[in-house]
């Protein structure tokens, strides 16, 4: 008998922020598997359908039931919130697979059901944060050696991105988010703005603006999201917002015209190929690659690798005169 398992994102659980194929996947299903919270959440849907709770940290026995149940011929909706692939029951239940001798061609067909992750809903409930480079970082060291989380950390807050921190703090992980804190505070400004988001549409949601200083002093928990801006992000009448960059290249004040020296649909003349170009002119003028690397922060093998290549290979990286977004 063929089965099948549908890994099935519910995003924050309300159902107006499912997709339409997630609720299909849990109404096609003859046995849903999941968190109890998470069950809780989409409870109304499950009339008529076996249902398997496990608890917080049951994640690989949860794949298990559903392998088990798949095997019986049984279609399966094993449930995570936000995104099954993000944080969630995915990678748990193809690392099941792939033990169990599973591959694409067996006879247990496998789908993943894409959801809202917990940085899209609490982004979207404080205004514009993501609107540049982000990335997110889970705190949670039950899985994950504290030295790596720690040289993650170190590594974005000195890239500037605007970062999301999952797990970031539970009734026995406590100095996790603190030391986040002072991990960031090596590189960003103490007033960088931090929105504080609590069950994201769920029933008792929070959100709180505060900053960075003052982050590890607010009410966080398992179910809480915490959004750091980078060194442009702003908070403006209750709004989080992370300017994309236009005002680099046009003059926001003056109708939007292009700035002088900035060509539209060309990158910006400090892009890669300014850059190079005044990088060499600095080498020209005596500048060592270990004294443009460090004024840079960029490795010094990379800075002797770009002055030693070739003009060749710039003319080359301008040939196309439009970038893929602006």
């Amino acid at each position: 008998m063929s089965g099948k398992i549908s890994l099935v994102g519910i995003g924050p659980g309300h159902h107006d922020h499912m997709t339409g194929r997630a609720l299909a996947a849990i109404a096609e299903a003859d046995v849903v598997v999941g968190y109890s919270t998470y069950i809780k959440l989409v409870a109304d849907l499950l009339e008529g359908k076996e249902v398997i709770r496990k608890g917080m940290t049951e994640e690989l026995d949860r794949a298990v039931n559903a392998l088990e149940c798949a095997r019986e011929g049984k279609k399966v909706a094993l449930i995570s919130s936000g995104d099954a692939g993000v944080y969630g029951m995915a990678g748990p239940t193809y690392e099941v697979l792939f033990q169990a001798g599973w591959t694409p061609e067996s006879e247990i067909a496998v789908e993943v059901v894409p959801g809202a992750s917990a940085i899209n809903a609490c982004a979207a409930l404080v205004g514009a944060p993501l609107t540049h480079d982000f990335c997110s970082i889970s705190l949670s060291d039950l899985l994950t050696p504290w030295p790596v989380i720690a040289r993650r950390l170190d590594a974005v807050a000195a890239a500037d991105f605007v970062v999301a921190l999952y797990n970031p703090k539970s009734g026995r992980r406590t100095q996790q988010i603190v030391q986040a804190q002072q991990l960031f505070l090596r590189h960003r400004r103490p007033d960088t703005p931090v929105a504080v988001v609590k069950s994201a549409y769920r029933r008792r949601e929070r959100i709180e603006f505060t900053t960075l200083a003052h982050m590890s002093e607010c009410d966080i928990g398992m179910l809480t999201t915490v959004l750091i801006g980078n060194s442009h992000t702003f908070v403006q009448h209750g709004l989080m917002v992370t300017p994309r960059g236009y005002a680099n290249k046009y003059d926001l004040d003056d109708g939007g015209n292009t700035r002088s020296g900035e060509k539209p649909g060309r990158s910006l003349s400090t892009g890669l190929l300014g850059w190079m170009a005044d990088l060499r002119a600095d080498h020209a003028e005596g500048a060592s690659a270990a004294a443009l690397a460090a004024q840079h922060r960029l490795p010094v093998d990379y800075i002797e690798a770009v002055l030693a290549a070739p003009a060749e290979e710039e003319s080359a990286a301008a040939a196309p005169l439009e970038e893929a977004q602006e």
